[in-house]
């Protein structure tokens, strides 16, 4: 007898798991419809019933009817549980508040792709934008190494002469300082 109490709990979590299943699919309808039975087999005082309403007001909301989602969200506001509550009066001022008016200038329009026939010759890819390939360069060839005994040191003597400036004068200047 210990089983009985507890299968409809069961039950409407699986009706909960397929709610949120439908809802996230976008099958609002479907969604709505287990919802509503699983928080008939939840009871709407309990945890889980308030979370299963909760997801009820948000389909209900999906598919268009929002007369039924404020109500029931005006219902949750009076919920035993404190964070059904809390949540319920956030989806509730959201459900509440003014449209907003959209510029027509700001929209994007969606063209109807529905009446495309499966196999039509349309090529519909933006392959034909694309820029011409370019060819290959081969790797540039690579330049032997120079051999070291080829190249003309003899100039190099201006350089010693004017690293030894250079150390005299940092040396007067740290000397004087």
């Amino acid at each position: 007898m210990t089983s009985q109490p507890s299968e409809p709990a069961t039950q409407a979590e699986a009706f909960f798991a397929a709610g949120q299943l439908a809802f996230e699919r976008g099958n609002y309808k479907d969604a709505v419809m287990a919802f509503e039975e699983g928080t008939h087999l939840a009871g709407g005082a309990t945890l889980l019933g308030g979370s299963i309403q909760l997801w009820l007001m948000n389909a209900y909301s999906a598919a268009g009817r929002l007369p039924e989602a404020i109500a029931l969200g005006e219902k949750l506001s009076q919920h035993p549980d404190v964070d059904v509550r809390k949540q319920s009066k956030r989806v509730l001022e959201i459900l509440q508040a003014p449209r907003l008016s959209r510029r027509t200038d700001w929209l994007t329009p969606i063209p109807d792709l529905s009446e495309l026939e499966e196999n039509s010759d349309t090529d519909f890819t933006l392959r034909k934008y694309d820029p011409p390939a370019k060819p290959r360069r081969s790797a540039a060839p690579e330049t032997p190494p120079e051999d070291l005994s080829q190249i003309n040191t003899g100039d190099n003597g201006f350089l010693w002469v004017a690293i030894a400036a250079i150390l005299l004068t940092l040396g007067s200047l740290w000397w004087l300082a």
